[in-house]
């Protein structure tokens, strides 16, 4: 793992982690483990969150994997509940659990309907329902972080993707609505724009000239990995950032700016 800051805030939090089986969501379990917190790796693949779950606790780390789906409200419910039956708080919620990879990508007249819902259903209604479920735990504690994953596609208006980008831009009014409400509670939200970026997962994970291209466009030139966005979900989710709440924040190299 690539040389990190160490926060000692971090130290016995609990941090939720949705869809933290894979791709990014895993890099930010692995990262708060790294820093002693106490990740819950909330993935509808339950085989992916065991696997992730045993290899921290083989680590020495403590870590939870629960069966998550974001979009059902009754799923989101049971993560809440077995986080505070095992650890007796929630500190930290990264809404990271999206649809992309397998997405219909074309002109928006022709996107099926029911793909357009699915995807509000898991990008949109899923970061509500697991905001609203841990929130009473962080304001009874008057601390909290959350972090919403957008995407710098709503900068770009890539065409084809427009289920996609409207999910995503929705995050970021979210993330301003929610910083203003939680704030009295000593709760910060914030939303993190990645850019292109080499995962382990779907489309992603491809190599080549998709990479190429946008590094010529950064002005910091290679390609992220995922240890670029974890190290800024870690600062947003320490105690130095507590004074940060309601923003959106670019993690691709200089690509574009706000």
């Amino acid at each position: 793992m690539t040389a990190t800051a160490h926060y000692p805030t971090l130290k016995g939090r609990v941090a939720v982690v949705t869809g933290g089986g894979q791709g990014l969501g895993r890099s930010f379990v692995r990262h708060f483990a790294e820093q002693g917190a106490i990740p819950v790796i909330a993935q509808r693949n339950s085989e992916a969150a065991i696997a992730l779950q045993k290899e921290l606790e083989g680590r020495g780390h403590r870590a939870l994997a629960v069966r998550t789906d974001v979009s059902d409200p009754a799923s989101v419910a049971e993560l809440v509940e077995r986080t505070l039956a095992s650890f007796g708080r929630i500190d930290v919620l990264v809404n990271n659990a999206a649809m992309l990879e397998d997405l219909t990508i074309g002109p928006f007249w022709e996107l099926p309907l029911e793909e357009w819902r699915r995807v509000i259903d898991v990008n949109v209604t899923g970061t509500f329902l697991c905001s609203r479920a841990v929130v009473p735990a962080m304001q009874k504690a008057q601390w909290g972080r959350i972090i919403n994953l957008s995407s710098t596609i709503v900068l770009s208006g890539r065409p084809g993707y427009l289920h996609y980008t409207a999910s995503k831009s929705a995050l970021i009014g979210m993330t301003r609505a929610m910083a203003r409400e939680l704030g009295r509670w000593n709760i910060t939200v914030n939303a993190l724009l990645p850019g292109t970026t080499k995962t382990d997962v779907g489309r992603t994970s491809a190599q080549g000239d998709h990479f190429e291209r946008a590094m010529r466009e950064q002005a910091i030139q290679r390609v992220a990995d995922m240890s670029d966005h974890a190290r800024v979900v870690l600062f947003l989710c320490s105690d130095d950032a507590g004074f940060i709440s309601g923003q959106s924040l670019l993690s691709d190299g200089g690509r574009n700016f706000l």
